[in-house]
């Protein structure tokens, strides 16, 4: 029980100034203060130079990362003003960089369409900032301020003429704040290119100084998301020859919807508002799926292709459809602070509007290939309803059965998913080392025979038809698809643990297509790992230490020789004894897991489809271009 607090009064009320309260709390103000938050500050800065383009005032924007670790981002739209605001006393740029919610979004007619929505993002970056310098050119001159931690060293200073306009923002963030400092390229690159497909007509470039890291990239899309789409695509078979591409006013807004349909069995729509990913969607979305729906079943019985009693549903229509959705509005309404849902109802009405004008129009102009697609929509729908007579059998076995977990399954005795984890390890003998070297109270193993179905290449109802699939699904107790619900998960880590050769490999990807396409949330959640077993004992005399790289290796080798030294190289699990996998790859005090993320679910989605689809063309080119990448190739 808590312990009372015997005097509680007006001396304990604590009021926070100018930016304490966001040092005081910042996950408040960017979500987290890890790898994620750290990034979100650049995101901050580059958000401000993107609503100077959307105001149409801004080409460029330019980001680096400097040799000393520092964000530069630099562009050439307006510049922050510079003049002194009378009520404040200071000058403009000062009251945005200390002031939270100060800023030309409010509707005073600095901007009409932002991202930026509070008036908070250069100001949080500056307080969280061990040091942040600011220049900005505006009427032929150039000005500079430099704040640590927050706090101006010094007035605004003219520093001379200069050419042009733009703001430039550097920033090192502060690492009292942060649990890590060091930026990564991918994930800057990944946001920006996705700002670039947004903005058709903005140039956006990155670049590396560090030393060893050096490289750069610059990114413009005349096309803008019909530009994304194909590469979300990434030259897969399509039933359009051209990306659908929409474009239409709304208000004082914009939607943007381009789409097209490929030949898989999954849908891949992104969904964004003012260039803020709506990772959950929103009214938008809603709007633009409720007319796809009733424009292409309407279609499909003017055709006579469906009876008057048939009906495809939103997931039968949405098989294989790749789509990006891109509204701009004066007055967004996020719900949350991360701002992942569009709550304004209106958009739902004019997305859907918008929509059935636009491609049902596109249906009547092309005949031949709409009623393929209507055609391939039912197709959809019979396999949908074999899947679910598939599942729904399933339940019906698990409820007559004594027992709702498949026998080869050996689980842990704790019942608490929070303490638990399943090793799937691959083959019957390595599966009998594992149950030997676990520790039974929290560690649970199920082996898998051969390799899984690629769920890639196969329908749901098939994928429920095999048994290794079957055995995963019953032993997690989540569900799958829409019916996965982690709140009923058995276990927190699930660790594929797999040989250490190109087999292994092999079925560790397959595992991996698996849980994206069927339990993504899993992966969302961070409850999906990979084990590293050792590839390599090393012993000398009754000395033995393990490696699990080459280079680790070849280090310890150079710092004591190779004399008298015998070199083990590990081909498979079933090769190490009970004792020896226990110690390497399950004891977890000592152990090296792998989580698999969701940094990029596009990249990702891409990838899974290149590397596990019908098309062997694109998982060529894939080898050629990373080919560099492997030392060692194990044939």
């Amino acid at each position: 029980m808590a312990k009372k607090i015997e005097k509680y009064d007006e001396g304990d009320i604590q009021v926070l100034e100018g930016l304490e309260p966001v040092r005081k709390r910042p996950g408040m103000y960017i979500g987290s203060t890890d790898e994620k938050g750290l990034h979100h500050l650049v995101t901050e800065i580059v958000d401000n130079s993107i609503d100077e383009a959307l105001a149409g005032y801004c080409t460029e924007i330019k980001v680096s990362i400097e040799r000393d670790g520092s964000v530069c981002v630099v562009d050439n739209g307006r510049g922050i003003p510079t003049g002194i605001i009378a009520k404040e006393g200071k000058s403009a740029v000062e009251v945005v960089l200390t002031k939270l919610h100060a800023g030309g979004k409010f509707g005073n007619g600095g901007y009409k369409i932002s991202g930026g929505l509070h008036g908070v993002g250069l100001s949080v970056v500056n307080a969280l900032s061990e040091w942040l310098e600011v220049e900005v050119r505006q009427n032929g001159r150039l000005f500079k301020q430099t704040y640590n931690r927050g706090v101006p060293q010094r007035d605004l200073k003219d520093a001379g003429e200069a050419e042009g306009t733009g703001t430039k923002v550097t920033f090192f963030p502060d690492g009292d704040i942060f649990e890590t400092v060091e930026f990564k390229y991918e994930t800057m690159r990944n946001r920006l290119r996705e700002l670039a497909y947004l903005n058709k007509g903005l140039t956006i470039s990155i670049e590396d100084k560090r030393d060893g890291q050096e490289r750069a990239e610059s990114f413009f899309f005349e096309g803008g998301i019909v530009c994304f789409v194909e590469q979300l695509n990434n030259g897969r078979p399509c039933f359009f020859k051209d990306v659908i591409y929409i474009d239409a006013e709304h208000n004082e807004g914009e939607i943007e919807i381009a789409m097209q349909y490929n030949d898989t069995y999954t849908e891949n729509i992104v969904s964004f508002a003012n260039n803020i990913n709506t990772e959950e969607g929103g009214s938008h979305l809603d709007g633009f799926k409720n007319a796809l729906t009733k424009i292409v079943n309407d279609y499909g019985k003017k055709v006579g292709a469906l009876k008057d009693e048939e009906k495809l549903s939103g997931d039968d229509v949405r098989e294989g459809l790749v789509a990006v959705i891109s509204v701009k509005l004066t007055e967004p309404q996020f719900e949350g602070q991360t701002k992942t849902k569009l709550g304004n109802s209106e958009m739902r009405t004019a997305v859907t509007k918008v929509v059935t004008e636009y491609f049902g129009t596109y249906l009547e102009e092309h005949p031949k290939e709409c009623k393929d697609l209507v055609s391939r929509c039912m197709l959809a729908q019979r396999a949908r309803e074999a899947a679910r007579n598939a599942r729904e059998l399933t339940r019906r076995k698990s409820v007559l059965e004594t027992t709702t977990l498949p026998g080869k399954l050996s689980d842990c005795s704790d019942r608490d998913p929070a303490n638990c984890e399943i090793y799937l390890v691959e083959g019957d003998s390595a599966g009998g080392t594992a149950k030997q070297g676990r520790d039974r109270r929290f560690q649970a193993i199920l082996p898998l025979r051969g390799k899984i179905l690629n769920v890639e290449k196969a329908r749901e109802h098939r994928a429920l038809e095999n048994e290794e699939i079957r055995s995963m699904i019953t032993a997690f107790g989540c569900g799958i698809q829409k019916d996965c619900d982690t709140s009923k998960l058995r276990y927190n880590k699930v660790i594929c643990m797999t040989d250490a050769d190109v087999d292994g490999s092999h079925i560790r990807i397959l595992l991996l297509t698996f849980f994206f396409r069927f339990m993504r949330p899993l992966v969302e959640l961070g409850h999906v790992y990979v084990a590293m077993p050792p590839l390599y004992k090393v012993q000398r005399g009754k000395n033995e230490k393990y490696f699990y790289d080459d280079a680790s290796l070849e280090a310890h080798l150079s710092e004591v020789g190779r004399k008298g030294i015998d070199i083990q190289r590990y081909k498979g699990l079933g090769e190490m004894n009970a004792e020896q996998l226990w110690e390497t790859t399950m004891n977890p005090a000592g152990r090296t897991l792998m989580q698999v993320t969701m940094d990029d679910a596009t990249d990702a989605d891409r990838i899974f489809s290149m590397l596990m689809g019908d098309e062997p063309e694109l998982r060529r080119q894939f080898i050629e271009e990373n080919a560099t990448l492997v030392k060692e190739l194990d044939i």
